[in-house]
């Protein structure tokens, strides 16, 4: 039986649903002899008005994109296109996770995917392969997918969770979020929600379990 204090559980997507782009990240930083972690830093700069911030929130489309992430990049030293680091990005599907979204909706509570992008998913061309196919059959379980290129405001932005919870119609102490990045559960921690930090699914998974009271695996 699930614990009545939660209402809702929301879930970022790449990083949490997807694997880490990071990972992708560090291969393609190794392959081209680039500091480890080089893009992920550049994401981190600036974080509230760099390329990245920008394409979130669809003020700039891919092509501006690229052109923004390769003069930050060779600012620091290190120039990256920024189409390539657009084709990194595509996380696979973490099973056990969609399973365990599958069974938090089964229990009854409300589940939404909170996700900072470029282009909503509802405007994606057709899944011709078995990956994409899995992203939307994953997306499809959503009772809400907030994207901030549709809404125009990102995390860490309040205004991001402050939509969200009206979305999905839940007080932010009734709801978990998971997250693979610190500064996106800051502000949801602040304003009243319970938090994991998503370091790998074993991890995240068994931290939920013990907040709602059920197996998800």
């Amino acid at each position: 039986m699930t614990s009545r204090s939660i209402d809702a559980v929301l879930f970022d997507f790449g990083g949490v649903v997807l694997t880490s782009p990071f990972e992708a990240f560090n291969r393609y930083e190794e392959s081209e002899g680039i500091p480890i972690d080089f893009i992920r830093t550049i994401n981190a700069t600036n974080p509230d008005d760099n390329a990245w911030a920008k394409f979130e929130r669809n003020d700039v489309d891919a092509a501006g994109f690229a052109t923004l992430f390769e003069e930050e990049s060779s600012a620091a030293g290190h120039a990256v296109n920024g189409s390539i680091v657009l084709e990194l990005i595509h996380g696979e599907v973490r099973p056990e996770m969609v399973e365990a979204i599958r069974r938090v909706k089964a229990a009854g509570l409300a589940v939404a995917c909170l996700t900072n992008n470029f282009r909503s998913w509802k405007d994606a061309p057709p899944p011709d392969n078995d990956r994409d196919a899995a992203v939307v059959e994953a997306l499809s379980l959503f009772d809400e997918v907030v994207e901030s290129a549709v809404i125009g405001v990102r995390k860490p932005e309040q205004a991001f969770y402050d939509k969200a919870l009206e979305m999905v119609g839940v007080r932010a102490e009734r709801a978990v979020f998971l997250d693979d990045l610190g500064v996106n559960l800051k502000p949801a921690k602040a304003m009243g929600m319970t938090t994991i930090k998503v370091l790998n699914a074993n991890q995240a998974l068994s931290e939920l379990e013990a907040i709602l009271g059920i197996e998800l695996r």
